[in-house]
């Protein structure tokens, strides 16, 4: 079940996945997480869900705090806050109907140790820690598991939409170190979500090797 804003991409990676695993059928859905409504449809659509990876998430700007716009703090708190909330909501009172299923949280390093010029941010991913955590000891008396995975630095579009499509600057991020990328996610994901159903992995942090910390990288000369 695959679920983000862009059609074309939703149907390039349905193919992509039928065309490598043609055992399996993929259903989309055009969602943007923001609207509440939007969120609840789709779970309608995909009924009941038995693994949900919130996923989505985005940074705007490199700014001070005196320097950031409302519209972009708006953006990553919708997205990044609200939004996994809203899908959480729809999800969630299936799972306890069923008691079963697992949440997988994707958050930060940024959510651990706040960095300058990433205040929004940092805080955005710090709340996704506390809502992990939280909702963790809401369905302790379940057996649905709560996890999140947090990664340091990962070359997907993060960076381009940062730099608001700046491409230059975007790669200049991981300039001098091979970074994650979106199949290490990926296996993450899947390794969480693969344990036995009375083991859950609370928290993971993921880092690539020349990486120790939000803003301690080793970059080759």
């Amino acid at each position: 079940l695959l679920a983000a804003r862009r059609q074309e991409r939703l149907d390039a990676l349905k193919q992509e996945l039928e065309s490598k695993y043609p055992s399996i059928k993929v259903s989309t859905y055009v969602l943007d997480v923001r609207n509440k409504a939007n969120a609840n449809a789709a779970i309608e659509y995909f009924g009941d869900v038995d693994i949900l990876v919130n996923n989505a998430g985005l940074v705007i700007g490199l700014d001070k705090l005196e320097d950031i716009t409302e519209d972009a703090m708006d953006t990553m708190i919708d997205t990044n806050v609200k939004g996994l909330v809203h899908v959480t909501q729809a999800v969630l009172p299936r799972m306890r109907a069923r008691n079963k299923g697992h949440v997988i949280n994707i958050g930060s390093v940024a959510g651990q140790q706040a960095y300058g010029n990433g205040s929004i941010y940092c805080a955005t991913k710090a709340a996704v820690a506390s809502i992990t955590r939280a909702l963790m000891h809401e369905t302790v008396d379940t057996a649905i598991r709560v996890s999140e995975i947090n990664p340091g630095l990962v070359e997907t579009e993060f960076s381009v939409i940062r730099f608001r499509g700046d491409k230059d600057k975007a790669d200049s991020v991981y300039k001098g170190l091979m970074p994650l990328n979106g199949d290490d996610i990926a296996e993450t994901v899947i390794f969480v979500a693969g344990r036995p159903d009375h083991v859950n992995i609370a928290e993971m942090l993921v880092f690539p090797t020349n990486q120790a910390g939000a803003t301690n990288v080793y970059r080759k000369p």
